[in-house]
């Protein structure tokens, strides 16, 4: 599903909604990455994941890619030529889809908000 809303990079609401996810995000992650290191049985799923873009700015781009590699567990790796994929590492990927569609509806669309 594709968000309707137009980006305003003045929406304070905007941003402010982006830092208290990013915020979550962070600590939900860290406490996960905190977790998996510390099981004696280190049992993760690393992948590579291609999340498919709706943005199309470098700016929103960019920012996107920021979030992903500072949350813990997660590093953005390349964006495709034609600007339409970035490529991630995830260090527990059990669901791919999963991963792909939280980053999706969670900081991409966040960041489509803000900025185109």
């Amino acid at each position: 599903m594709t968000e309707t809303r137009r980006p305003n990079p003045w929406n304070l609401l905007a941003w402010l909604y982006l830092a208290v996810l990013f915020l979550r995000e962070l600590v939900l992650s860290a406490w996960d990455v905190i977790l998996t290191t510390l099981s004696p049985r280190l049992a993760v799923n690393p992948a590579i994941l291609a999340v498919p873009l709706d943005l199309r700015s470098d700016a929103g781009i960019t920012l996107l890619a920021d979030l992903i590699t500072l949350t813990p567990g997660t590093t953005a790796i390349h964006v495709s030529e034609d600007r339409r994929t970035l490529f991630i590492h995830s260090i527990n990927a059990a669901s791919p889809e999963a991963v792909v569609a939280g980053i999706k509806s969670g900081f991409e669309t966040a960041v489509r908000r803000v900025l185109p």
